[in-house]
């Protein structure tokens, strides 16, 4: 058995129920009570096609504040009935993100969607210290879920989106929003890899000493649920003969279920590379607030915003 099959094997063996492909997650989100999700400024037809085919698959149902009219035509032109979902007549963008996340607030929807609201102004209805979704000193992270054929499993990772340069407080959510999400998945105890340049842990290079805090704090069971390891350089972490190579051993190394990454602009740049370069598919959200909200932006497919909402739609209390 060569190397690039040992990933695959341990992934089976060591989680057998786990759902390791994005099209996977219909079905398990069929199993559970279905949600209603609020749709912010949902004025777009990728937006109402992707929740018109949720609702159509009885994953979730479904709200959608935006201008009627605009919605209605839309629907029109995608060949939709808008009788499948219940309309909500906001045609000022920052007014809908504000109902959309009130419908949220008061527990008659359980997902948040971004529409056409830019994100900015979708994140402060969020954020708002007297209408919003945010606890007293919460967190919001993003949390991705990537299917690369390459590898034999769901690669569960963050932050790519919200946290430019999280400390280690922020490294800490981030890598408990991480567990959450692989163990909605059915990974019972996930491999965590923090990232960093190097494996060593060096004082002039941040990332390489949080990652070791995370891993000692992971091992005196202040993060649980997880083996968690670091620092790990990209290789290291998803590939066991690099792994190997480097002397790197423990549960962790050659098979992580979930990356850590230091900072915004290594999370971006795989994520991106994943969905553009590598054909990745891939479902997002934010976590943190009341409910998972889905930050999907005007480039993604019809099939990455249907993969979110299952995704939410698994996590949602």
């Amino acid at each position: 058995m060569g190397p690039a099959q040992l990933p695959l094997q341990r992934a089976f063996q060591g989680n057998p129920m786990a759902i390791t492909r994005l099209e996977q997650l219909l079905p398990a989100a069929l199993a559970r009570p279905r949600k209603r999700l609020a749709a912010a400024f949902a004025n777009d037809a990728h937006t109402i096609e992707a929740v018109h085919d949720a609702v159509a698959r009885g994953i979730v149902d479904a709200t959608l504040v935006g201008d009627e009219a605009v919605i209605r035509a839309k629907c029109q032109e995608l060949g939709i009935d808008p009788g499948a979902f219940i309309l909500v007549h906001e045609p000022v963008d920052t007014r809908a993100a504000a109902r959309a996340v009130a419908l949220v607030r008061s527990g008659a929807c359980q997902i948040l969607m971004k529409g056409l609201v830019s994100t900015d102004k979708y994140m402060r209805a969020i954020l708002d210290k007297e209408a919003g979704l945010m606890a007293p000193g919460a967190i919001l992270s993003h949390v991705s879920v990537i299917e690369n054929l390459r590898y034999p499993k769901l690669i569960i990772c963050g932050d790519v989106a919200v946290l430019p340069y999280p400390e280690l407080k922020e490294k800490i959510a981030i890598t408990n929003y991480c567990i959450k999400v692989a163990q909605a998945l059915g990974v019972a105890r996930p491999k965590v890899a923090v990232l960093a340049a190097s494996e060593q842990v060096l004082p002039k290079i941040q990332a390489t000493v949080d990652a070791a805090v995370l891993a000692k704090m992971a091992e005196r069971g202040q993060i649980q649920g997880a083996w968690v390891d670091g620092p790990m350089a990209l290789d290291v972490a998803v590939d066991p003969e690099a792994a190997a190579t480097k002397g790197v051993s423990g549960p962790v190394a050659g098979d992580a279920d979930c990356l850590v990454f230091p900072n915004i602009d290594a999370g971006n740049v795989f994520y991106k590379t994943c969905s553009k370069l590598a054909g990745c598919e891939l479902a997002a959200m934010v976590m943190g607030a009341q409910a998972p909200c889905i930050l999907s932006s005007r480039g993604d497919s019809v099939l990455t915003k249907l993969y979110s909402i299952t995704l939410a739609a698994l996590t949602a209390e």
